[in-house]
């Protein structure tokens, strides 16, 4: 089976929120120092789902990737998992894109890819939680799509996916070609080993400029943004707390809900 992934890079969400800097006049968001990026943690479930996949049925397994800086050792994670080849569309035209440049941009290049069964990608980035790219892609490509998935195995040239909802999941059963975003109920994502680490460090990633694509340059990067970023900011977290006393437990009690009701927090 082919299955394409689509990973992120992203700054390390494990880093402290107050390093993190707003620009306000750019709306940008300016990672502490010292805390490389990594690749976004619910792309690393969908790398692990389809390395599952190639487990039981063997097949091949393309990464794609997309931003500008990315850096080698971080992007050919997914490869030293157990990914055979990795692809990175890389290039400044992609700077300051929205979820729905990025998703035209990454169907082009799965077109130009041509030959798969699966596309999977994480149910959201860890950076912006958007959890739209997945959606895009599969409504460019004209794709069938499931998303939220904790399982996926693959039968009779058809796909059978178990999905989170609200009460708990339910299964949906479907033909391939066919879009997945997998969510962190699919369980921990494999460590690389020694030879997986030696092999993705040998690997040379292929790089497609938009040019090598033919994106239509005023739908990619800041010039094909559907979205307005208005204002970005930290918010404030303030708490206050106040002592409600009285003469004995009743008149407390009594106060406490005066205080409850002027607050209106019920």
């Amino acid at each position: 089976m082919n299955i394409i992934v689509c990973v992120k890079q992203v700054p390390d969400p494990e880093a402290p929120p107050s390093g993190f800097r707003i620009e306000p006049k750019t709306n940008t968001v300016v990672p502490p120092p010292g805390f490389p990026p990594v690749i976004s943690t619910f792309d690393e479930y969908a790398v692990e789902a389809a390395l599952r996949i190639k487990d039981v049925q063997g097949g091949k397994i393309t990464i794609i990737s997309l931003g500008v800086n990315l850096l080698r050792e971080v992007v050919k994670k997914p490869v030293s998992m157990g990914a055979d080849e990795l692809i990175l569309l890389e290039d400044p035209a992609f700077v300051d894109g929205d979820s729905w440049s990025t998703a035209y941009a990454l169907a082009v290049a799965i077109k130009k890819v041509a030959i798969f069964d699966l596309i999977l990608c994480g149910r959201q980035a860890s950076d912006w939680d958007g959890g739209q790219v997945g959606s895009g892609i599969a409504e460019i490509l004209e794709l069938p799509q499931v998303t939220m998935a904790r399982r996926i195995e693959a039968v009779g040239g058809k796909v059978r996916v178990d999905r989170v909802t609200g009460y708990g999941y339910e299964t949906v059963e479907t033909g391939i070609p066919v879009l997945i975003t997998v969510s962190n109920e699919l369980g921990k994502p494999r460590y690389p080993n020694i030879k997986g680490i030696v092999a993705a460090k040998n690997k040379q990633p292929l790089v497609w400029t938009p040019a090598d694509l033919g994106l239509d340059p005023v739908k990619i990067g800041a010039a094909g943004r559907r979205t307005k970023i208005q204002k970005l900011f930290q918010p404030v977290h303030e708490s206050k707390c106040e002592m409600v006393t009285g003469t004995d437990d009743v008149e407390s009690g009594a106060n406490l809900a005066q205080k409850i009701a002027q607050a209106k927090l019920l």
